[in-house]
């Protein structure tokens, strides 16, 4: 019999639906801004250090790498910026006492090639202007990119000392800087040396290994034969016998000194029988070769095959060390005698028989294998090589000539040389090879090595300095730190940055330009490099430098009467000749550990950073240098954890160009999405291999957010005005919420695990499969009949609500160093208060008694068994059916042990249905089962009643209470 629901009230108003004002929709790019603002008011950074102060925490300090002050911030900088923050806010939640000094590094070359730029355009030149003049111009430009580089970070959610942010043309920074320097003067590892370096002509200076990129170049490729003039075998006399070397930088042949051959490389002795009509080889003329490349070679020649060459014979190594051969340009009309000298054979083990002739041209000015070489057999250094790229004046027949112009394209040395081998008969072959080749990071241009009188710090040399826990040199102490005291993430990190250490040759620190803090010592006058009183050493003197320092800033180093200043007294100013070089920029960035770390009051204690964390390039980069650096001032690593992450990409994996339009910028995705879908986006990517970036990447990450935020909303919606009253203890709670507790205190050693160990994708991707999964899809599902429609004093409904409000403080806590805008939204729907921010908060602890194995294992099953029959109704819903779920009252076929599961939970309420039967029968031929789910099957049955009008379950007993079209559950709760 139905009810008559004729007149049946609305029952709308009495339903407890949820209330917040936590808005659907975001607006993040509108309200952002907003509570950076109301962070910025209550001092959020300031009242945690406070906090971390009064309360004893642990620190954990994680310095910041620098960043160039010269430009807007691109993907990569946000990338960066956004990691450090998980890890900061992830730290301090965690209960340690997060400390973060961003900088930037203010000195160098990019800088300094902007203010060039403005000079260029204006028709200045650098050089005529007063240097403490351009020395303000840089600092200027600098202190203007800070101020929007500052904002920008800051908009990225991204938490610090923004009030007092490390610089390192700070006066305190550049004392300290050239202290530190100060100190490889006094341990003994720096020197003067003449040696190849990579060198820009176009900015007239040398270049670390950090400033250089390689891009594809088409460079000269030339054979060219050098005539044995001695053997110790006639027959390589009797007969012109000439060794062929091969190379790619023609103009280095003026500077050759040795040929090098590979002591294990099977060479062979070849004569030319024949050649075609277009050939200019000589018939008879004998030549050795690599067996292993002598076909490429003469195929280069045109002279492939037996009709044109014959092998005669082995040469053996002991016939090529006891050779002489003259230089190409020996002898030559106009060479004034710059080139007769002899050429001698030399055994390398850099010498190969992959590509080339299997001799390898050794210019020692111009390599550094062939300094390596030119340093173990005595050879002579050249100084062919002018600062701008090209031939000292008086060198002969070449004088003057360009390598490259100004402007960095090839000038006419290269196609000199190459005329004037082929004018005197040395020339053997030529080509064009298209190969990756060094540039200047800042003009893009190509590079040289170009030997020039450099400071270098020794990383072999034993140092004068007493600290030996880690190692005697530089080097030691480098891999010793490496290996000992450093935790590397990914670990991969290790072995690139020891093979680099390892392998490397001392540091060049001098630079040839204006904008750094200069080299701060004085060479004796009349006394050589390598004499032991070269370089004054005197305490007394360095502490006056770094007073002046201190005080008035490197620019005074330049002021006329500098040197006076701080000699006087001491020894006498006329004696010594003052350096104007200056730092390398790297040095810089690499001493910031001890004007942040040692002497800051937010720095470390014992001056060592908790985790240095950067991109793979700083391997040779910062990682690099702040090792060398530290190694050589502290004795160890100035950091006990690196952190290194890849490079950004566009969606198609290529790199990113302004030319090919495929760039994403920080603020383009802030004004559509908001800087949370910017994190988020981080947060789901693996960060230690190359990231993808673009417009469908985002809008799924956008899709992300939406999904968690509609269940944080569902979440503070039916939190609305609960208290402390409505608690229920665990005991009493049904098993589902019991089987949620279970969850949060699994996810919350997870959470704290992957904090941790950096792993923020791991952490994402779990929160938001419990969110979205076991919240949303299940546990929200099944409760919302009872926190809507059951009176609030009931058991369930109550219950529902605990576990809401230990989902709300975890969750939040949880997500806060991901979302840090969303999840202070979260916060401040439900704790408005003026002061409140979830940022102050720490994850809080979870019971470990909510730990309840044995329950989930059997909620596991529950849940497999519930799949089944939401699946059976699906296909229901699909044939229209049912309309809803609540319109159905299945029977579910399964086993006696699934039965005893079952028995005392609330099947229908869990498969949100209005009735179910289990039973352990056979199913009929035909019930719904899932292959997955093995002894479970569905029989589909309508429910029989009434729909009541309160909660729709459709129940026999509507009707039949004093409230009208209700079931007896919404007849109590309507009272």
């Amino acid at each position: 019999m139905c009810a008559d629901t004729t007149n049946t009230p609305d029952y709308r108003s009495t339903v407890f639906l949820p209330e917040t004002e936590f808005p659907m929709r975001a607006g993040l790019p509108q309200r952002e801004p907003e509570w950076l603002d109301r962070w910025a008011r209550i001092g959020i950074y300031d009242r945690l250090r406070e906090r971390g102060r009064a309360e004893g925490r642990a620190p954990f300090v994680l310095h910041d790498g620098p960043p160039y002050a010269n430009g807007h911030l691109h993907i990569g900088h946000a990338l960066n910026k956004i990691l450090k923050d998980f890890i900061v806010r992830s730290q301090q939640m965690l209960g340690r006492d997060a400390r973060y000094v961003p900088g930037w590094d203010c000195h160098g070359l990019p800088i300094e090639w902007k203010i060039e730029e403005q000079y260029r355009a204006k028709g200045l030149n650098k050089d005529d202007v007063d240097v403490v003049a351009f020395r303000q111009e840089c600092r200027k430009f600098a202190e203007g990119w800070i101020d929007v580089q500052r904002e920008e970070f800051k908009r990225l959610g991204v938490t610090g000392n923004w009030a007092d942010p490390y610089l390192t043309m700070d006066y305190h920074a550049e004392a300290v800087i050239a202290d530190e320097f100060m100190k490889f003067v006094m341990n003994g590892s720096l020197y003067q040396g003449s040696k190849p370096v990579m060198w820009s002509p176009v900015e007239k200076t040398a270049l670390a290994e950090a400033e250089v990129e390689y891009h594809d170049h088409t460079s000269h490729t030339i054979w060219v034969k050098f005539p044995v003039v001695a053997a110790g075998d006639a027959l390589f006399t009797r007969t012109r016998t000439d060794v062929v070397i091969w190379t790619t930088t023609p103009w280095t042949i003026p500077q050759n000194r040795a040929i090098s051959f590979g002591p294990e490389i099977g060479y062979g002795l070849y004569e030319i029988i024949g050649r075609p009509a277009d050939s200019t080889a000589t018939i008879g003329q004998r030549l050795i070769l690599a067996d292993k490349l002598a076909e490429a070679v003469f195929t280069q020649a045109k002279l492939s095959g037996p009709d044109f060459v014959r092998r005669l014979c082995d040469v053996a190594a002991g016939d090529l060390a006891a050779m002489v051969c003259a230089h190409p340009f020996r002898g030559v009309e106009g060479g004034a005698g710059e080139w007769d000298f002899d050429v001698p054979l030399l055994p390398g083990d850099h010498v190969t028989d992959d590509a080339g002739t299997g001799f390898v041209h050794t210019a020692p000015s111009h390599g550094d294998d062939d300094y390596q070489m030119g340093l173990k057999f005595g050879l002579p250094m050249t100084y062919n090589v002018e600062p701008d790229g090209s031939y000292r004046a008086d060198l002969p027949l070449f004088g003057g000539q360009a390598i490259l112009t100004p402007e960095g394209k090839e000038g006419p040395a290269n196609v000199s040389v190459i005329k004037q081998l082929a004018y005197t008969g040395a020339l053997f072959a030529k080509g064009k090879l298209k190969h990756s080749y060094p540039h200047s990071w800042r003009s893009k241009a190509p590079l040289i090595y170009r030997n020039t009188p450099q400071w270098f710090v020794a990383i072999d040399r034993v140092l004068e300095d007493g600290m030996s826990t880690h190692g005697e040199t530089i080097r030691q102490r480098a891999l010793n730190s490496i290996n000992q005291l450093v935790e590397w993430t990914p670990v991969t990190g290790r072995n690139r940055l020891h093979s680099m250490i390892e392998a490397r040759p001392d540091w060049v620190l001098s630079r040839q330009r204006a904008w750094g803090v200069p080299l701060t010592c004085f060479v004796k006058k009349g006394a050589r490099p390598t004499d032991a009183d070269y370089l004054l050493r005197n305490g007394e003197v360095n502490a006056r430098i770094k007073a002046a320092f201190e005080a008035e800033g490197a620019d005074v180093w330049y002021v006329e009467g500098f040197k006076e200043r701080v000699l006087g007294g001491i020894v006498d100013p006329a004696g010594y000749d003052q350096v104007f070089d200056v730092l390398d920029v790297w040095f810089d960035s690499g001493s910031t550990h001890a004007f942040v770390l040692r002497d800051r009051a937010d720095g470390a204690a014992d001056g060592i950073a908790d985790l240095y964390l950067e991109g793979t390039d700083q391997h040779r980069g910062w990682f690099h240098s702040s090792m060398l650096q530290a190694c050589g001032t502290k004795g160890r690593a100035p950091y006990r954890g690196v952190l290194t992450h890849g490079f950004t990409l566009d969606e198609k994996g290529m790199k990113m160009s302004k030319s090919l339009g495929n760039t994403v910028a920080p603020q383009e995705v802030i004004d559509e999405y908001g800087a949370d879908i910017l994190r988020l986006w981080v947060a789901q990517s693996d960060y230690t291999i190359d990231l993808r970036i673009g417009k469908e990447i985002l809008k799924g990450v956008a899709d992300s957010y939406r999904r968690l935020r509609n269940t944080l909303r569902f979440m503070l919606g039916n939190l609305a005005g609960f208290t402390d009253a409505e608690r229920v203890d665990v005991a009493e709670m049904p098993e589902l919420e019991q089987w949620v507790l279970h969850r949060l205190a699994e996810l919350d050693g997870e959470v704290r695990a992957g904090y941790a160990r950096y792993d923020f994708q791991g952490v994402f991707q779990k929160l938001f499969t419990f969110a979205t999964t076991d919240l949303s899809a299940v546990y929200f599902d099944i409760r919302k009949d009872s926190l809507y429609c059951d009176a609030p004093g009931a058991l369930r409904r109550r219950a529902a609500r605990t576990v809401l409000d230990a989902l709300f403080h975890r969750l939040t806590t949880w997500l806060a160093p991901i979302l840090v805008f969303t999840m202070e939204d979260v916060w401040l729907s439900r704790f408005p208060g003026e002061g409140e921010s979830v940022h102050l908060r720490d994850i809080p602890e979870t019971p470990g008694a909510w730990l309840n194995p044995a329950l989930a294992a059997k909620w596991e099953r529950i849940r497999a068994v519930r799949r089944v029959v939401t699946g059976a109704l699906e296909v229901q819903r699909t044939a229209k059916v049912i309309g809803a779920s609540l319109e159905a009252a299945p029977v579910v076929h399964v086993d006696a042990a699934t039965a005893a599961l079952l028995e005392g939970v609330d099947f229908a309420d869990l498969c949100i249905t209005s009735d179910i039967a289990v039973v352990t029968v056979p199913a009929p031929e035909g019930a719904f089962a899932l292959a997955e789910v093995e002894g479970v099957a569905v029989v589909f049955r309508a429910a029989e009643g009434a729909k009541c009008e309160r909660c729709w379950q459709v129940l026999p007993d509507v009707g039949t209470h004093s409230h009208a079209g209700v079931c007896a559950r919404c007849d109590e709760a309507l009272g």
